[in-house]
C-alpha cells in the first residue's frame, strides 16, 4: 500500500495541479502550448468520427486493458455525436460497456497468466505502478468480488481492479457479470454528459488547450516519480 509520505505527495500534487489549472483558466493566462494533448484528443475523435461504433469499441477495449486512453474523452464525444443524431445513445453505451468487458477480460487474463510480475516489469511504461495494484488488491481482499462491480465507477481503479481479480482467480462468470453491469452507469454518465453539452462540447478543446503544458508537466512528474519509486 501507499505509505504516508506517498499519500501526502499525491494529495499535495493533485491539489497543486488543480489549483494552478483553475487559476490559469480563471485569469485566462497564456502559456506555451505543446500540442500533445490536443493531438491525442484529435486522434481519439478522428477515429470515432471515421469508424463510428468500431472506433468506440477499440478505444474502450484499450482503456480497460491498461492502456492510458481516457474514457472521459471517448464517451463524452460519442455523446456529442448522439446529440447530432449521428450515433444512437443506447447503442453507444452498450458498445462502450461491452468493450470495457473485453478489455477487462484481457487484464484478467494477464493477472492469471503473469500475476504481479507484469505490473512490476512493464507497468511503468503505461503509468501503472505496483502501488496501484497493491491498492486494488487491498480493495479486492477487503470487500471481496463485489468490489469488481462497485469499482467500475472509480477512476483509475476501475481498470486496474481486473488484474487482482485475475491473480485471485475470481470466478469468471461473476467477473463477466459484475464488470459489464458495473460499466453501464459510468458509460451512461459520460455519454449523457456529452449529449447534454451538445454544441458546447467544443469548449472542452479550449480548456485542454489552455492547460496543455500543465497536463504534460504533470504527467512527466508522475512518470519520473513512478520510475524512482521502482
Amino acid at each position: 500500500m501507499l505509505g504516508r509520505k506517498d499519500k501526502v505527495f499525491f494529495i499535495t500534487y493533485l491539489t497543486f495541479i488543480t489549483a494552478v489549472s483553475l487559476i490559469i483558466l480563471h485569469f485566462d493566462i497564456k502559456l506555451p502550448e505543446t500540442g500533445i494533448v490536443l493531438f491525442l484528443m484529435d486522434l481519439v475523435i478522428e477515429l470515432i468520427r471515421e469508424t463510428s461504433y468500431v472506433g468506440i469499441f477499440i478505444l474502450m477495449v484499450l482503456e480497460s486493458a491498461l492502456i492510458p486512453i481516457p474514457s472521459e474523452i471517448i464517451m463524452p464525444f460519442s455523446g456529442f455525436l448522439c446529440y447530432l443524431g449521428t450515433l444512437s445513445l443506447p447503442l453507444v453505451i452498450f458498445v462502450g460497456s461491452l468493450a470495457n468487458l473485453v478489455g477487462s477480460l484481457i487484464a484478467y487474463w494477464i493477472g492469471i497468466r503473469y500475476g504481479k510480475e507484469f505490473v512490476i516489469r512493464y507497468g511503468k511504461y503505461i503509468l501503472l505502478h505496483e502501488h496501484h495494484l497493491e491498492f486494488a488488491e487491498k480493495l479486492f481482499n477487503d470487500y471481496g468480488e463485489i468490489i469488481i462491480l462497485a469499482s467500475r465507477m472509480m477512476p483509475a481503479v476501475r481498470t486496474v481492479i481486473s488484474l487482482p481479480a485475475g491473480v485471485g482467480k475470481m470466478n469468471l462468470k461473476k467477473f463477466v457479470i459484475y464488470t459489464f453491469i458495473g460499466s453501464i452507469p459510468w458509460n451512461f454518465a459520460l455519454t449523457y454528459t456529452g449529449f447534454l453539452l451538445g454544441e458546447n462540447w467544443f469548449t472542452i478543446f479550449e480548456i485542454f488547450r489552455k492547460i496543455d503544458l500543465i497536463i504534460i508537466i504533470a504527467l512527466a512528474v508522475l512518470l519520473i516519480w513512478f520510475i524512482k519509486k521502482k
